[in-house]
This record gives C-alpha cells, sequence and structure tokens, in this order.
C-alpha cells in the first residue's frame, strides 16, 4: 500500500478519454490512496469519448490543493472544458507552488497551458497534436512515454499510462 495515507485528486469533464480517468483512479486505490473526481458541479454526470459516466465527487467551488497530495488531468476532449474554469486553473497552479504532483496525459496539458505560466522552462510532453500550445506556453517538449520535471508528470497517451502511474506513484512516495 505504497499510496496510504495519500490523497489524489482526478478533474473530469465531457469527452474525457475513458483509460485516463479510471486506469489511474484504479491504481491509485489500489495502491492505498483515497482518490476523488473534481468537476465543475459537484454530483454532476460526465460522459466520455464513448459514453461512459464518471461522477464528480467534488467542485472547484469544495476543495484547494490544500486539501491533496497530487493531481490527475486526464485527457480527451476534457482538458478544452477544465481550462475554462479560472477555479481550476488555479488549483493546478496552486498544486505546483506546493510542489505537489501535477500531472497530465494526452490532452491534458492543454490545462497546464491555462495554469498561469506553470510550463514555461519546464520538460513537458503530451499528445503530437497539442506540442504547438505546450511549446507555446514555455515547455521544452519531448516525444516520451512519460516526462518527470521535479513534481510535474506527463505522458502522450493511454499506451503510456504504465508508465505515467509508476511515475505518479514516484512523485507521490519521495
Amino acid at each position: 500500500m505504497e499510496l496510504k495515507g495519500k490523497k489524489v485528486a482526478i478533474f473530469v469533464d465531457n469527452v474525457y478519454q475513458e483509460m485516463e480517468v479510471w486506469y489511474p483512479l484504479y491504481r491509485f486505490l489500489e495502491a492505498g490512496a483515497e482518490v476523488i473526481t473534481i468537476g465543475a458541479k459537484a454530483g454532476a454526470t460526465y460522459t466520455s469519448k464513448l459514453g461512459y459516466p464518471v461522477v464528480a465527487q467534488k467542485s472547484y467551488d469544495e476543495v484547494s490543493a490544500a486539501d491533496f497530495d497530487g493531481l490527475v488531468i486526464p485527457g480527451g476532449f476534457a482538458p478544452d472544458h477544465i481550462r475554462r474554469h479560472p477555479k481550476a486553473n488555479q488549483m493546478v497552479k496552486d498544486f505546483d507552488e506546493q510542489g505537489k504532483l501535477v500531472s497530465a496525459i494526452c490532452h491534458g496539458p492543454w490545462v497546464l497551458c491555462s495554469a498561469h505560466g506553470l510550463l514555461k522552462g519546464r520538460k513537458a510532453t503530451s499528445f503530437f497534436a497539442i506540442k504547438d500550445d505546450v511549446v507555446n506556453a514555455g515547455a521544452d517538449w519531448s516525444d516520451a512515454e512519460v516526462v518527470v520535471d521535479r513534481n510535474l508528470v506527463t505522458s502522450r497517451k493511454p499506451e503510456d499510462l504504465p508508465a505515467f502511474c509508476r511515475a505518479c506513484i514516484a512523485v507521490l512516495t519521495r
């Protein structure tokens, strides 16, 4: 139970990539963490690209980075919805400033682009289609299954989830 006593937030919104929410959620639960899904509205059901539902247990208004040890931002097109919420963007920045895990996979780094300069001077990766956005936000982008820059963990696609989760767990347990 390497994550016993840890609390991890997963941001959710419509059109999320199924595996990029559920794989980390179950992997972190299996490791002993408490995992909380967070969206714009607590109790709202958000559907994945294929229609698979996830319920937001809490809203951005109800929580803060201080309540958690780490954050996961999944891909799909949910990040384009998540980044429209100033409180979500500020929470991502707060996680980073507190030195806590900030992780994003696939299109998830879109949220990092909107998190008040978080990517400036950092190493990161993402789904190739948003490379320009990540680079324009100031990141040193590389095409790698996982990139770790201090407390920041990024990956490219669902196939990278094993490496992504291992890296997230390493950051959470150091």
